[in-house]
């Protein structure tokens, strides 16, 4: 699976890269921004899984910030907040901050708020059973609302429409098997005929920008005499 993606966003610079030092070794890749201004920059391309978010910061503030990364983009944030800034905590919560963390903190206590909220907001699967609107898939991240599909390196990968109607089934029914008939009604191709192996074509194109090896499949997998299984992950 690939390595989750952070920003770091703080203006004090020892914090900012003891941070940036303490999370890269605990296996996320992650990329700093020293204010509002370079968050805006670097959040599109980057395409994060999750922003670490200073609140009090000069110029723009983390509050905007944070309405801004809801209304604009789908990652998680984890706010920083001074210790009794409590005003700003409920704020940004409200707002659609996932969790906050007071200064000072340990790193062991922001380790586990980390992956307590890249575990919530990662999930495959949201709690209604559909899919979730941006996740990781293979090497890949899909994001359902803007019906794109980006590579590890924050890149759009290019999909054609019927493509994505198919990955958006699968991942609507991630680990469960889906027969040919299943994902024609799933994606709503009724032009689609059974029997021309077009679902193959279109798996074998997904294939080659999902999975790290297309000839070895762990994401999209084949199931013999059954049909087709998304596992997100890779497992």
């Amino acid at each position: 699976m690939e390595r989750a993606r952070i920003v770091v966003c703080d203006d004090e610079p020892g914090l900012r890269d003891m941070v940036q030092e303490y999370l890269t070794a605990q296996d996320y890749t992650v990329q700093i921004a020293e204010n509002g201004a370079a968050l805006r920059r670097l959040v599109p391309a980057f395409r994060p899984d999750l922003v670490v978010l200073d609140v009090n910061m000069p110029g723009e503030d983390g509050l905007s910030l944070t309405r801004w990364l809801r209304s604009e983009e789908h990652c998680a944030i984890l706010m920083l907040t001074a210790a009794v800034a409590v005003i700003d905590r409920v704020v940004g919560l409200e707002m659609g901050a996932d969790d906050y963390l007071a200064k000072p903190f340990d790193l062991i206590e922001l380790k586990a708020r980390v992956k307590s909220v890249l575990r919530r907001t990662m999930s495959p699967v949201a709690k209604s059973g559909r899919a979730i609107g941006r996740q990781r898939v293979g090497r890949c991240i899909v994001d359902l609302d803007l019906r794109k599909l980006f590579d590890e390196h924050g890149e759009s990968v290019p999909i054609t429409s019927m493509e994505f109607d198919l990955l958006q089934a699968l991942l609507n029914n991630a680990r469960r098997v889906l027969n040919r008939d299943q994902l024609i009604e799933l994606a709503h191709h009724k032009r689609w005929d059974p029997f021309d192996r077009s679902i193959d074509i279109r798996i074998a194109r997904l294939r080659k920008k999902l999975e790290t090896d297309p000839r070895h499949p762990r994401v999209l997998r084949t199931v013999r005499s059954e049909g087709y299984m998304l596992v997100p992950e890779g497992e």
